[in-house]
């Protein structure tokens, strides 16, 4: 099921001017390999929510090879700090080149492994969580997530309208997951939550 009309989409990816050649060569791996990224126009959003939050600290919870991440270095400036963290070693070693490549290694640190596991050992909160681990796992990172962030912070997901199968009867697990995690971002107390129906749905939730 489409969530944008392919005609919308093309549109705003036309009007929407992209001219790093980084960001370039990493959207063009992502259509060869069928690599899901969320693409330019989420990019520019989440580029803005930095800038709109004065965020300093961010960490992404799945990686890929690091196209998210990407956006978010650029907007946090030198004197921020973004946390990768991807199971895959092969993209966390992509997600290393584009970032020394586009000089903004300097402020990410790498971690390959469970993204859950790793928020654990992490210290402090986040100013900036984006989610993008494995549709089950959201309700966990929901639990996980919510006291790792400030109060101002956004907790933020990918593919929360999951190709249109949240409203598809008989959900697998993967959907179930991501049905629960929407329940969660609209009852809790904590948040204000909203979803953005652009790709394939994101999720934006501010906490109080």
């Amino acid at each position: 099921m489409e969530i944008v009309t392919a005609a919308i989409e093309n549109y705003l990816i036309r009007v929407t001017p992209q001219e790093d050649p980084i960001l370039k060569e990493m959207e063009a791996r992502a259509r060869e390999t069928n690599f899901p990224i969320v693409g330019p126009l989420v990019g520019r959003l989440l580029y803005q929510f930095v800038k709109l939050t004065g965020s300093h600290r961010v960490l992404e919870l799945g990686s890929g090879f690091g196209y998210s991440a990407y956006w978010f270095g650029q907007a946090l400036g030198d004197s921020g700090e973004l946390i990768l963290t991807e199971l895959l070693e092969e993209n966390l070693a992509l997600a290393k080149d584009s970032l020394e490549r586009g000089k903004i290694s300097s402020r990410a640190r790498f971690y390959q492994g469970d993204a859950l596991e790793i928020l654990e050992d992490l210290e402090g909160q986040f100013d900036i969580i984006f989610n993008d681990v494995d549709k089950h796992q959201y309700p966990e990172v929901f639990k996980r997530a919510t006291p790792r962030l400030r109060s101002g912070g956004l907790l933020i997901s990918d593919n929360v309208l999951w190709q249109g199968k949240v409203v598809e009867g008989q959900p697998d697990e993967r959907t179930r997951g991501i049905l629960e995690y929407n329940r969660l971002i609209f009852e809790s107390s904590e948040f204000f939550s909203s979803i953005i129906p652009i790709r394939d749905g994101i999720s934006v939730s501010l906490k109080s």
